[in-house]
């Protein structure tokens, strides 16, 4: 048997993960003095209650993200490869964390113990909506009985054409994160400015230009479904946003404007541990394209 594993960072929930049976690794996040485990602290995510807080935080009040050590990685696999289970796992970007190199040495040191053992995994090279599209993606691939193998070489080509673009909305949240390369100009901007970011292929989040106002930041967006997206009714169009569901409706409206009805979108709120360092008010989308 094969045991799948993802993580919250994929902005899975724990209905999404029984849906396509999924093991959840819970990615954690600070806030104060207390360390919050998604959906093991709790059961549901109150993205409205999370994004106000942090709209009442100073720049000294930040939350903080931290990466899994090796024990944890061992904690979580091992019984699956005591049990005679092999292991894949749908993770988001090993580029945006130094839990995969805890990760890496985790998996060496249980193939050793069990060397009749697999290990397969994707990086998503995303977070969040990315992310989620593609362990939806493989989700149903098994679903209709293809081998870890088959989903592998899916992956060699298919995760870098689930492009991902979204604005921010406040850049402290950026700056103390470090995790957008291409920022340090904006900072100390104009108001009102918002910084476009897309997740590339080498699985960092990249900023390549700003808009003035909400408005031009959201046509931009769909300008990018519209130039790159490629057989995009056939896959999921993944909206994905913190605590600005109506901004999710406007960029609905808009892409419906230009491709007709389309009954392929989801909307989700971006998971807390990812949202500490996007900020309230960010919003993006997830679209299968010809290129990132």
């Amino acid at each position: 048997m094969v045991t799948y594993f993802t993580d919250t960072d994929c902005d899975v929930t724990r209905e999404v993960a029984a849906k396509y049976n999924y093991k959840l690794i819970s990615m954690p996040y600070t806030m104060g003095d207390k360390t919050i485990h998604p959906y093991e602290d709790f059961e549901t995510f109150d993205d409205k209650a999370f994004y106000g807080t942090l709209r009442t935080l100073s720049k000294d009040q930040l939350p903080t993200t931290s990466a899994h050590g090796k024990e944890k990685y061992i904690e979580v696999f091992e019984p699956e490869f005591a049990a005679g289970n092999d292991v894949f796992y749908v993770h988001f970007s090993t580029a945006m964390s130094a839990s995969f190199g805890f990760m890496n040495m985790a998996v060496e040191e249980l193939k050793a113990k069990y060397p009749e053992r697999k290990f397969y995994e994707i990086d998503t090279k995303g977070i969040t909506i990315p992310s989620y599209n593609i362990v939806c993606e493989v989700g149903d691939m098994r679903a209709a009985g293809k081998t870890p193998e088959e989903i592998l070489k899916w992956a060699e080509t298919e995760v870098d054409k689930f492009a991902t673009y979204f604005y921010a909305n406040d850049l402290k949240f950026f700056r103390k994160s470090g995790r957008v390369g291409g920022l340090a100009a904006l900072f100390g901007g104009a108001i009102g400015i918002r910084p476009i970011i897309y997740m590339s292929a080498q699985g960092k989040m990249e900023s390549i230009g700003k808009e003035i106002g909400k408005e031009k930041a959201i046509n931009r967006l769909v300008t990018y479904v519209e130039e790159l997206g490629e057989n995009i009714k056939d896959h999921r169009i993944v909206i994905g946003h913190c605590d600005c569901y109506d901004d999710a409706l406007k960029i609905i409206a808009k892409l419906e404007e230009k491709f007709g009805k389309l009954d392929n979108i989801e909307v989700h709120p971006v998971n807390p541990t990812a949202g500490c360092h996007c900020g309230p008010s960010a919003i993006g989308i997830c679209f299968h394209a010809k290129h990132r």
